[in-house]
């Protein structure tokens, strides 16, 4: 017997957020004999019955098969998947039931307002993947969209269930958002970002009222920079000590939104980077921390003199102002340099192989890296390719033994030592190889694959800092025992620093040692100002 779509626990927590719906949702399938089309029924039957707001019908007449709508009863507000939002997309679901419901998304008013003012033809279809991390912001922000505007139709895709559609769009990496057929964007994209597009004077108008709001804010105590384990870790210290913390970044969760599993964070046995990262906004969320979202850092002008206000300058022209800054900007997947890597990125060339393995089912690829995100590359991927070809800069791998092991019992993985990868070749449309040379003598090979999953190492996000602290020869923020940078007041924590291992937990312990440093400094220190 198949394990039940909603266990008793699931369905406990299901009932829980289905008491916060205000108007009926009717659930409607269009279905065909398929199981997925039967594990679809399973599920929405399964829903309706844990709530007398929800109902279910299966006389959908949907293009797309098997597929549902979320609809909002006596409206025509409606959210559409196509296939199940399972994995990484169940939140995603739940979000959408709750909002066809009634609750209101958690945008800002100006947004608000300039999507109810979006006219013209929008039907967007958005192919994801269950197992990829970034998929799910991007369908939670276009169901959003849809359903404060419900002139914008919106179908989520699991390409998985619809290999035609791949195909005929030629889709090699997720997230893909088409809008009437034609290409939107290729992966992650924020809800400013789509408005953006859809309408650049009237994000031009929101943008501008986001800095005035912004530089109106008063002082930090601490201005905590990255939302990664470290920068939430030192949010949550600053905050119980008493002090006006603001955690401002690009991505709540950082860079473990794209970490699959993870089985080596103390205490709990495994779990996964998506899920971490909700619950790293969910602790920082019961303190008093101003979190701003979805900014970017240009760079930091550093207090006059000791005890002063630092001054923090964002991508968007705002200012923000601190006695004291905490960078924890984290770090990012270092590329491969070479000829044909920009052209053929999403058409082949990828970073992801939870997010875009499946894509390759069947099929030849490589994978660039010996470390521990290489072999675990190459460990996943041998599940779904015909042949994977680890390629290692070195000599020797140099992953975790436990992982080397796993590897050598994997009949379809071949690994090439001292490989140096030359040039990514294609058609024009999609990558269909690549050229690599012997490091040892010199002997240049040629590769036929259809992707290489990118997994060297990583860079540190420091350029904002650039000339004004110390960082060392790999761009690194160097700090001391106390996590204090070269300027007084200005504290670094986790990837982004000389800290020599960069795992989670040692992140977040940088963050804590950083805060209590803050801390420390702040109650020495006069204030300046």
């Amino acid at each position: 017997m198949s394990k039940p779509l909603l266990d008793a626990q699931l369905k406990e927590q299901l009932r829980g957020y289905l008491k916060l719906l205000k108007d009926d949702v009717l659930l409607e399938s269009t279905l065909d004999s398929s199981e997925a089309s039967q594990e679809i029924n399973s599920l929405l039957t399964g829903i309706a019955d844990l709530s007398d707001k929800v109902s279910y019908s299966d006389k959908g007449t949907a293009e797309l098969k098997p597929s549902f709508q979320i609809r909002r009863v006596n409206s025509d507000v409606q959210v559409g998947f196509a296939g199940l939002p399972l994995g990484h997309e169940f939140p995603s679901l739940v979000l959408a039931l709750l909002q066809v419901g009634g609750h209101p998304p958690k945008i800002p008013e100006p947004q608000l307002e300039q999507i109810r003012n979006l006219k013209g033809d929008y039907a967007f279809q958005i192919i994801f993947s269950m197992t990829c991390n970034n998929c799910p912001d991007v369908v939670q922000a276009f169901n959003a969209i849809s359903v404060i505007n419900p002139d914008i139709q919106v179908m989520s895709i699991d390409g998985a269930q619809f290999p035609e559609l791949v195909k005929k769009y030629d889709v090699r990496s997720v997230p893909q958002v088409f809008q009437n057929g034609k290409l939107f964007s290729v992966g992650r994209i924020d809800l400013s970002d789509i408005l953006a597009k859809l309408d650049k004077a009237g994000s031009a108008k929101v943008a501008q009222a986001r800095v005035a709001e912004l530089n109106a804010e008063k002082p930090y105590d601490t201005l905590i920079v990255g939302q990664g384990p470290a920068g939430c870790a030192a949010a949550i210290y600053t905050a119980r000590k008493g002090l006006r913390t603001g955690l401002i970044g690009e991505r709540f969760g950082g860079q473990i939104m794209d970490t699959a599993e993870i089985d080596n964070f103390i205490s709990v046995p495994k779990t996964e980077g998506a899920i971490l990262g909700r619950h790293l906004e969910e602790h920082v969320k019961d303190y008093p921390v101003d979190i701003i979202n979805d900014q970017r850092v240009d760079k930091l002008v550093p207090a006059v003199e000791k005890g002063g206000l630092h001054e923090v300058h964002l991508a968007n022209g705002a200012h923000l102002k601190a006695r004291t800054v905490i960078a924890a900007t984290g770090a990012r997947w270092r590329q491969l340099g070479i000829e044909g890597e920009d052209e053929y990125r999403t058409r082949g060339v990828a970073y992801c192989p939870h997010c875009d393995g499946p894509f390759f089912k069947g099929q030849p690829v490589a994978v660039a890296g010996g470390g521990n995100s290489g072999v675990e590359a190459a460990i996943d991927l041998a599940n779904l390719a015909s042949h994977v070809t680890l390629l290692q800069y070195d000599d020797k791998l140099t992953a975790d033994e436990v992982l080397q092991k796993k590897l050598a019992t994997l009949p379809n993985v071949t690994i090439v030592l001292n490989a140096a990868t030359q040039k990514i070749v294609g058609d024009g449309k999609k990558m269909t190889g690549l050229t690599w040379k012997d490091r040892k003598d010199g002997s240049e090979h040629t590769l036929d694959v259809n992707a290489i999953f990118v997994q060297i190492g990583l860079l540190p996000n420091s350029a904002w800092l650039e000339g004004t602290v110390d960082l060392s020869p790999a761009r690194e923020i160097v700090t001391n025992d106390r996590n204090e940078t070269s300027v007084p007041g200005v504290f670094g924590a986790g990837d982004v620093t000389t800290e020599p291992y960069k795992q989670i937990i040692i992140a977040m312990g940088s963050g804590a040692i950083a805060a209590l440093a803050a801390f420390d400094y702040l109650i020495r220190v006069p204030n300046a100002e």
